[in-house]
């Protein structure tokens, strides 16, 4: 998302500054509660190419290669809204799809029956095309303000607007079927990004930073998370423009996760490791 986070940022600094000298809020602190949610902890086991001027925002493997869309924010102008093919060893892309942007930010990508469903930013609009020829076939809306992210469960495309709520919505009218809150220990979690359904759960990237969330797609309980900053600092090392981490791709024929972050050089190939003990 090209979200305006800069001059709230400020203020949240400003804010935090004065609260670290008074001397009223300092002696009332009190230690952060321990999470009790579990650690994902991975290994990288690849890393592949990326297109540094794709502002990622749905990542997805469809028939053996990456989909992805891209978003196009007003401050970095040489940038595209874009669905594009990525070759899964090289890196290389192909353009498909370019979306006016004059118009239209584009947004999170899934694939349902040789369909490619495209969210818009805040026109409450999406798009179809044939998955194949890439043609557009129509149209579809949305309640929600704002699209974010899009993954599915096989029967439905599950969304998120930046806000605690998942939205499963029901082809081929793409009509609103149940809503999902999504909490860590029973606190709304905000910002929810870009998804992916790994083996019956739903992964997603939390905007404004390098975490990834575990989602039990049946309760929105928060099972499991993930921290990428690691990676992040390594994309900035290498390009030093790389933004949050976003975009997850699971590819379930051969159990591989894949990860990479808007305008980052390179997608990560990941391995989860076991940690039977959610507190180490």
């Amino acid at each position: 998302m090209s979200k305006k986070i800069y001059f709230f940022a400020g203020i949240l600094c400003f804010v935090l500054f004065s609260c670290k000298n008074d001397p009223t809020t300092a002696s009332e602190t009190t230690e952060a509660p321990v999470s009790n949610i579990p650690r994902l902890d991975y290994r990288v086991t690849g890393i592949i190419p990326h297109n540094t001027s794709f502002f990622t925002e749905g990542l997805l493997v469809y028939n053996g290669q990456f989909l992805e869309s891209t978003g196009s924010p007003e401050e970095i102008p040489s940038l595209e809204s874009v669905v594009a093919t990525v070759n899964m060893e090289s890196g290389k892309s192909e353009e498909k799809i370019k979306l006016d942007k004059s118009k239209y930010f584009g947004e999170g990508i899934v694939v349902i029956q040789d369909k490619l469903y495209q969210l818009t930013y805040k026109n409450q609009k999406g798009f179809i095309y044939d998955v194949k020829s890439f043609k557009k076939l129509g149209e579809f809306s949305y309640p929600s303000i704002e699209g974010w992210g899009m993954t599915t469960d096989g029967k439905h495309a599950i969304m998120s607007d930046g806000s605690d709520q998942l939205s499963f919505l029901l082809p081929p009218n793409m009509k609103v079927v149940k809503t999902v809150r999504v909490t860590e220990d029973g606190i709304s979690v905000l910002n929810v990004n870009e998804l992916e359904w790994v083996k019956g759960y739903i992964f997603a990237n939390i905007w404004t930073t390098n975490d990834v969330i575990k989602i039990d797609p049946n309760t929105g309980k928060v099972v499991g998370k993930m921290d990428l900053s690691s990676l992040k600092n390594e994309a900035n090392n290498t390009f030093q423009h790389s933004e949050v981490a976003n975009g997850i791709a699971y590819d379930s024929i051969s159990n591989k996760l894949y990860v990479t972050g808007k305008l980052w050089p390179s997608i990560y190939r990941l391995e989860l490791i076991e940690n039977k003990d959610a507190n180490q």
